[in-house]
């Protein structure tokens, strides 16, 4: 499966737990919604993922990519540090420039 390059890189970052690589594929202004929160900036967005390893020690792997109301689904398997380990989960991106302008993890 290929991935979008700015996709590509955030789920490589993933596996190799590189806070500083993955924030960068974000756009000045992206968003994330996890969780019920909103986290916005590279600099918020970093910190919630590394939040996010610290508490579930988690890595992403890429199952399927789809597309639907203008975003990249890619549905990937999430397996860590919490119960009910591995789940699938749907990452829904809106691209713009080339980077991810939004992210919601569902």
């Amino acid at each position: 499966m290929r991935l979008p390059p700015p996709l590509d890189t955030y789920f490589e970052a993933q596996t190799t737990a590189d806070a500083d690589r993955m924030a960068a594929t974000f756009a000045p202004g992206g968003v994330v919604r996890d969780e019920g929160l909103l986290h916005r900036g590279p600099g918020a967005i970093r910190a919630w993922w590394l939040a996010a390893k610290r508490q579930y020690d988690h890595v992403a792997e890429p199952l399927e990519l789809s597309h639907a109301d203008g975003r990249v689904v890619v549905r990937a398997r999430v397996s860590g540090a919490f119960e009910g380990s591995p789940v699938v989960l749907d990452f829904a991106f809106r691209l713009s420039g080339g980077r991810i302008a939004e992210l919601e993890v569902r």
